[in-house]
């Protein structure tokens, strides 16, 4: 199918996810729909004069071809809804999006997700909770979502990450933007260990309309919605109402009665919306997972000689994808001038190659690295 009436398909006014589904269903490719006479398309229940006229509208399509200027020119995938690699469980929900935008290498079909979401003004007691979850969760080896907002959900990325859990942030805007734009530097470090999910197209604002439409793919997305902590009114409560809708599991930590930030995790717990854990390891045994074990390492396997801690950091970096140097000076934390001799001396023991524009990629032949 062509990618460019995938994404037309997403840009015709007053066609939304449910009614495009429907389109699809009857036409069975995005190009029959857009190739389907004023006369076909109206025989389609729901399809008037006026949304047929969208459809054969050429803004749909130019909108489509800037946007596909985007989405080549950053690497952005696009997940389309009958695609294999579109998340398999938010496909089962009703009001899933048609097109997904993504930068990434988490695989979003992995066997354990988990969406933490919790108030943008998290205590010493939400931070404390959501480190205890990346540690624990770490021998599971799930994948955590999280909205990338302040609070609870940029903590959780920040814990994955430092966990080496994967986590991807699920966005209420283009993925031309990061916002609030202080998190930039983790978003970066995201798509090397995990990605940056959206629905909307480059050129799209955090509208505040956009933000309930963001939680129901972090609910979608997921085995299992967990509330670190909510006041009595916010995003988290919503993004626990639709996991609820989905019928996916949801869970909760209580707080102190008196607690503000509390009262919406009490108050899931009190009226059975959600499940109550007191520690992190109780989710893994309400949901019967198992640690995983890791793999030993062949004693037997040769490695390139011993390196520095530098150079294990530029490892660490780019064992995920290839990076130009300006982006890899920012995500290995090191001053250009060193940056450059340390990436000569592993080109020269031929673990990186070096690519045209200054972009450097891990040697594929090289099987084992000694990364820490």
């Amino acid at each position: 199918m062509s990618l460019i009436h995938k994404i037309a398909l997403t840009m015709i006014k007053n066609v939304g996810h449910i009614t495009a589904k429907h389109l699809l269903s009857y036409f069975i490719t995005p190009e029959a729909i857009f190739d389907a006479s004023k006369k076909e398309l109206m025989k389609v229940p729901g399809i008037g004069i006026q949304t047929a006229n969208m459809i054969l509208g050429k803004e749909s399509m130019k909108k489509a071809k800037a946007q596909l200027e985007f989405i080549r020119k950053y690497q952005v995938q696009v997940l389309f809804f009958t695609d294999d690699r579109y998340p398999a469980r938010l496909k089962n929900c009703v009001d899933a999006p048609i097109v997904l935008y993504y930068r990434g290498n988490a695989d979003l079909n992995h066997p354990r997700i988990i969406s933490v979401v919790g108030t943008r003004k998290a205590t010493l007691y939400g931070k404390m909770l959501c480190k205890q979850l990346a540690e624990t969760l770490a021998a599971y080896q799930v994948l955590i979502i999280s909205g990338l907002a302040y609070g609870i959900d940029v903590t959780a990325h920040q814990e994955s990450l430092q966990n080496g859990i994967p986590t991807v942030g699920v966005l209420a805007h283009g993925l031309d933007r990061i916002y609030p734009q202080v998190h930039s530097h983790i978003a970066r470090k995201m798509v090397l260990n995990g990605g940056l999910l959206t629905e909307f197209p480059s050129d799209t604002n955090p509208d505040k309309e956009n933000f309930p439409r963001r939680n129901r793919i972090i609910a979608g997305i997921s085995d299992v919605t967990v509330v670190v902590e909510a006041a009595s009114k916010g995003g988290a409560l919503i993004t626990a109402d639709i996991a609820n809708s989905y019928n996916r599991d949801v869970y909760a930590f209580p707080g102190r009665t008196t607690d503000l930030s509390s009262e919406g995790c009490n108050f899931l717990i009190k009226t059975n919306r959600a499940g109550l854990i007191s520690h992190a390891s109780d989710l893994a045994d309400y949901l019967g997972w198992e640690v995983c074990q890791e793999k030993e390492l062949d004693p037997g396997a040769e490695l390139p000689g011993v390196m520095t801690v530098e150079e294990q950091r530029i490892l660490q970096v780019l064992q995920y994808s290839a990076l130009a140097i300006d982006e890899l000076a920012v995500c290995s934390e090191l001053p250009k001038s060193k940056l450059a001799l340390h990436l000569l001396n592993l080109e020269m023991k031929g673990i990186l190659i070096a690519l045209p524009g200054k972009v450097y990629q891990l040697n594929q032949d090289i099987s084992c690295l000694p990364i820490k």
